[in-house]
């Protein structure tokens, strides 16, 4: 097999054993949801899949449902579950209208009822029922991405111009008890900030979220200015929480396929959170180290979390693809070396594209195709670079979404 074929082999194997079906169904095993009606919530990327494998297993115990997922996530009509496609990383009016008739199935219902609360990311956008003008959502949202703040950092703002965020949609589904299944794609597992926690206590407080502010000079409207400082809820009475996937799954998942196909293979972290051009040049040094002492072991580095990038540019790409293209320069001419990185939703960035494969060769195609891989990282137009030199990995929709894995791979 080629160091190609290898990396589809090991992003096959390891976006298999984190999809959300055996989760969800781990989870519901031997839950007893009494006599009353069970309604079932699904937000999230994974949305769609984790709706349909509660339906598949509670079949016609489930009394309605709504599933707000991402454009092109839905795959079929679930039996009395009705499913949205909306907005992300930004919300939309599909965003809101999914997440108010989510709000509709589960007021004014029974103690004795049930809502199953099926939460993947992705969520924070696709979930929400804001409490500004849908303008100034998005345009605070883009403040964030932009200035490279990360995901806890960018769900602390947005739970305080939420209805639903931070512990308010459990509110909203009291006296009913809320059984919430959670598929992880923020590091460490935090439940408030997986998708900015709709049935969790929130832990963050104004003083957070007001820093956070100051540190990277958002600008916000005075009814902004007044949400910023309201608190949130510190204690939920009728929720149970069960997480059921992580980007430490994935890691394993992908390091037992790199041992199949006889690498060693080395974790380095499950927690990584830098400049993903950073980690793609960190991953090329490895390699040039282990290219000096001679190390004649198939050798395979993994890293899984999530990266940033800084938009210095107008290109087209995303965070796996700059990391990959990044690592370019650093394997350049290295024989039997590649490095991959990919999002496990399928998605990266505004792209078709789950992310980016570069080896020895690619600085070598690229320059003779006149593409500079420094000016092309400038601009954030990884996208067009990898795909002049055939290294965009594309997966399609994946229906889970544990953050990203990164593989730097020595044969």
């Amino acid at each position: 097999m080629t160091l190609r074929e290898d990396a589809d082999y090991i992003i096959k194997k390891a976006i298999q054993n984190v999809l959300p079906d055996e989760a969800v169904a781990a989870a519901l095993k031997d839950k007893d949801f009494g006599s009353g009606h069970i309604y079932v919530v699904a937000a999230g990327k994974a949305g769609w899949q984790m709706g349909k494998a509660a339906a598949d297993i509670l079949g016609n115990r489930i009394t309605k449902g709504v599933v707000v997922t991402k454009y092109d996530h839905v795959k079929g009509d679930i039996p009395k579950i009705i499913c949205f496609e909306a907005g992300h990383p930004v919300p939309d009016e599909n965003s809101f209208k999914g997440t108010q008739a989510a709000i509709d199935l589960v007021s004014d219902l029974k103690a004795e009822d049930t809502v199953l609360f099926l939460l993947s990311g992705g969520g924070s956008a696709l979930f929400e029922k804001s409490l500004i003008s849908g303008e100034e959502l998005a345009d605070i949202t883009k403040q964030l991405l932009s200035c490279g703040a990360d995901i806890v950092e960018i769900n602390t703002l947005r739970k305080r111009m939420s209805a639903v965020k931070g512990g308010k949609f459990a509110e909203i589904c009291a006296p009913a008890q809320v059984f919430s299944i959670v598929l992880s794609d923020v590091l460490g597992d935090p439940l408030d900030m997986i998708a900015s926690g709709p049935a969790y206590p929130d832990s963050s407080s104004c003083e957070d979220a007001l820093a956070i502010v100051e540190k990277y000079d958002i600008k916000l409207s005075e009814q902004a200015w007044k949400l910023v400082q309201i608190e949130t809820p510190k204690k939920l009475t009728n929720v149970e929480t069960k997480i059921t996937g992580s980007v430490r799954n994935l890691c394993l998942a992908a390091a037992e396929a790199c041992r199949e196909l006889g690498y060693e293979p080395i974790i380095l972290t499950d927690q990584l959170r830098c400049e993903a051009r950073e980690a793609g040049s960190f991953l090329a040094s490895i390699a040039r180290t282990q290219q000096s002492l001679k190390n004649n072991k198939a050798l395979a580095y993994l890293a899984g979390g999530e990266t940033i990038v800084h938009l210095t540019g107008q290109g087209l790409g995303g965070r796996n693809q700059e990391l990959a293209l990044a690592a370019a320069p650093g394997i350049a001419k290295l024989e039997n070396t590649a490095v991959f990185s990919l999002g496990s939703d399928g998605t990266d960035g505004p792209t078709d594209a789950a992310g980016g494969y570069v080896d020895g060769t690619t600085l070598e195609i690229l320059n003779a195709k006149g593409i500079d891989i420094f000016e092309v990282l400038k601009n954030n137009d990884a996208y067009h670079a990898l795909q002049a030199c055939d290294g965009l990995i594309v997966t399609g929709a994946t229906g889970t979404n544990v953050n990203d894995v990164a593989v730097l791979l020595m044969k």
